[in-house]
């Protein structure tokens, strides 16, 4: 049971991959008396992704700390100035500039792994005889591209359950950048191979989080709950929430 003490923690996941995982990050908080919210992103583009889960903050009472793991970090950025948000944490995500995309802040920096490992589909827009473009990872690069460090049956699993982004989604800019006015906390995982770590701490110092490394892959929630939910706690004790 929560404790209407503490802020609710909404996990916001990023491309490729659902809710699922933070699975092995949300029986801790639900211990300590969080409330959790982790939605279904649509990933189909940042700004409709963003007043997605803006939508969701609005429906909880009371204080919000918004986590957004890689894609899900540029979501928060743009639905972290939600009124009741209090305090921001990126997991080897995206920290985008108010009009800045994707591609803009990736193309300041070497190409990670993933960009080799990307393959792409045509799927129907409603209303449009233009079809979209989804970007995913080539089941076979997932694991070594995407979690490296997470046990390799799960690690097979997820490659053949992903939640593929829309192309859309990399070149939208943001309209605003919410860690200007929030309290930011960052995570960088250094032996991430989906996104440069360059661009995590390039993102991070920007913004003049509070950054800490961890020796990890990108599905760091997976490989290394314990330091996400310290960080969380960090967070949330941080904003006095």
């Amino acid at each position: 049971m929560s404790d209407a003490s503490r802020p609710t923690v909404v996990l916001v996941h990023g491309a490729f991959a659902d809710a699922s995982s933070f699975a092995n990050v949300v029986p801790a908080l639900l211990a300590e008396g969080y409330g959790v919210v982790a939605p279904a992103v649509p990933n189909r583009s940042l700004i409709g992704d963003a007043e997605y889960v803006a939508s969701v903050i609005r429906r909880i009472p009371g204080p919000v700390v918004l986590v957004g793991h890689s894609y899900g970090g540029a979501v928060i950025t743009v639905a972290g100035a939600e009124e009741n948000v209090k305090a921001l944490v990126y997991l080897a995500g995206y920290a985008l500039e108010e009009g800045e995309s994707l591609g803009e802040l990736q193309g300041r920096f070497p190409d990670s792994d993933l960009a080799a490992a990307l393959e792409y589909a045509p799927f129907p827009v409603p209303g449009s005889s233009e079809p979209g473009t989804d970007v995913s990872v080539r089941p076979d690069a997932f694991p070594s591209v995407f979690a490296a460090d997470v046990d390799p049956a799960l690690a097979a699993v997820l490659a053949v359950t992903q939640r593929p982004l829309a192309a859309l989604a990399f070149a939208e800019k943001a309209p605003v950048a919410a860690w200007k006015t929030k309290p930011s906390w960052g995570l960088v995982a250094s032996s991430d191979h989906t996104i440069n770590p360059d661009v995590e701490r390039f993102g991070y110092q920007r913004g003049q989080m509070t950054t800490v490394e961890v020796d990890s892959s990108h599905l760091v929630m997976l490989a290394h709950p314990e330091a996400v939910v310290d960080l969380i706690r960090q967070a949330v004790k941080g904003v006095g929430a």
